[in-house]
């Protein structure tokens, strides 16, 4: 007698992005306005980062609203119908309810049924690790289509009187359909992370020490401060030059591309100076275009490469069926890069 089976699942035989959308909150923060917060100066804030200004959402732009109106966008390039979508992955570090996850609304708000709906905590990596598991769940057969969102709300975790932070962090979201297609369209997914360094980049307290401490200093007047996120600068720039170049060059190297047949490098929008360090170093021709969206929107973590991806395409500077590299990169130390083709 033989023993009973599983039997199998089967889904597409390779996947892609189907629709891609963003949202950026009306609101925008030119750099003049962040002066009056820390002593610096606007030619310094551009030198160190390449921002020129940034969106922070308002009451009524949470992020889940965000998200909605991202996903909205994303459903309607890839012209499914919401109940098509097998699955909601949002990648966020600023929903800050820790239960339930805000997939559950967002899916809910969408009307995608009963579908799966989740969160992930990968900082600025969170898209690449989100379409890494909706390229396996596609393939899988657990899912027709996956929604992946990226959205911040980093000014809610923003101490505006830090001069090393309080110009960097911007809000958003960027979401993206991921289904199925009968050629590759998103190539092995190159991720990883390096928790000796959790330190780098975090936040500054945890929120059970926050509150033990509002509790104890009430009414003496003592000044507590809300949990915002902290970085090493230096650290963090080293580490992007000269470590995430190379696992750029990996996931070049597991798609079997090369940088010349690029139709757009997409980096997460850290800071300028690491881009242009990284083009330097992945020898980067000069007739690929590359996102420069931090300029006008900030450093917003998991939304960051979404949102670049609609901005080029919307331009023009990128083009549908064009190959693009991602590559997103943060706290944790966490990263993730893949060779994508373009919606």
């Amino acid at each position: 007698m033989t023993s009973p089976q599983i039997q199998p699942t089967t889904g597409a035989t390779y996947s892609r992005i189907h629709g891609v959308g963003g949202y950026r909150p009306v609101r925008v923060i030119p750099n003049s306005e962040v002066l009056n917060w820390i002593d610096s100066s606007d030619e310094w804030i551009r030198s160190r980062s390449g921002i020129t200004e940034r969106r922070w959402a308002g009451p009524e732009e949470t992020v889940a609203e965000m998200s909605v109106q991202a996903a909205g966008k994303a459903i309607a390039q890839a012209g499914i119908d919401p109940e098509q979508i097998g699955g909601v992955i949002v990648a966020t570090v600023s929903h800050l309810k820790q239960t339930p996850a805000i997939a559950t609304e967002i899916a809910q708000r969408l009307g995608c049924g009963t579908a799966p709906a989740f969160d992930i905590s990968a900082a600025c990596a969170g898209f690449g690790y989100g379409l890494s598991l909706a390229d396996g769940m596609v393939r899988g057969g657990s899912a027709g289509y996956v929604l992946v969102i990226g959205v911040e709300r980093l000014s809610d975790l923003t101490d505006t009187s830090d001069r090393s932070t309080a110009f960097i962090f911007g809000d958003g979201a960027g979401a993206a359909i991921v289904g199925p297609s009968d050629t590759p369209g998103i190539g092995k997914v190159i991720w990883g992370s390096d928790g000796a360094q959790k330190d780098v980049i975090s936040q500054t307290q945890a929120w059970d020490t926050a509150f033990a401490k509002a509790d104890a200093v009430n009414g003496t007047g003592e000044e507590v401060k809300w949990p915002a996120l902290r970085m090493e600068g230096q650290s963090v720039f080293r580490w992007a030059v000269w470590e995430m170049a190379k696992v750029a060059q990996q996931a070049l190297d597991a798609a079997g591309i090369t940088a010349d047949q690029l139709g757009a490098f997409i980096p997460h929008q850290a800071n300028m100076r690491i881009t242009d360090a990284m083009i330097k170093a992945l020898k980067l021709p000069a007739t690929v275009p590359v996102a420069r969206d931090i300029a006008e929107t900030g450093n917003t973590s998991a939304a960051s490469i979404p949102l670049a991806m609609e901005r080029m395409l919307e331009s023009g500077e990128a083009r549908s069926g064009d190959l693009a590299l991602i590559i997103g990169f943060g706290a944790g130390l966490v990263y993730a890069a893949a060779v994508v083709t373009l919606p």
